[in-house]
């Protein structure tokens, strides 16, 4: 049996912008995306803590060091610029790497998307 957990998150990230006419996904720092043990293309949730929305896209590299967070396609429509958000990836996991001690890795981000904390 595969259980799903969760593989790692962003935390807490600012949206910077918005992007309507786009084929869709959600754009973030890829330094971001490799702390968090994420991967470009995977599957994620995203989670608007500014006005509850929850939906499902996929990661793309954002430009390296630019803190950006670009929300594309028709998900544009449930974020605004400022609005603070969780990204989540999740794996499917076999019972016994949970029990060698399966952890996911998660990335803090501040107001302005500077990383305050990893672990």
């Amino acid at each position: 049996m595969l259980l799903e957990m969760l593989l790692g998150k962003i935390h807490r990230a600012t949206v910077t912008g918005t992007k309507i006419h786009y084929e869709g996904s959600i754009a973030v720092d890829p330094a971001w995306i490799a702390k968090a043990g994420l991967h470009e293309y995977l599957k994620v949730a995203v989670y608007n803590i500014n006005n509850g929305s929850r939906f499902e896209t996929y990661l793309v590299n954002g430009t390296k060091g630019a803190r950006e967070v670009i929300v594309m396609g028709a998900a544009a429509r449930l974020v605004m610029p400022g609005d603070r958000i969780i990204i989540a990836g999740f794996a499917l996991v076999e019972p016994a790497e949970l029990q060698a001690g399966w952890k996911p890795k998660v990335v803090v981000l501040n107001e302005k998307n500077k990383v305050v904390t990893k672990f």
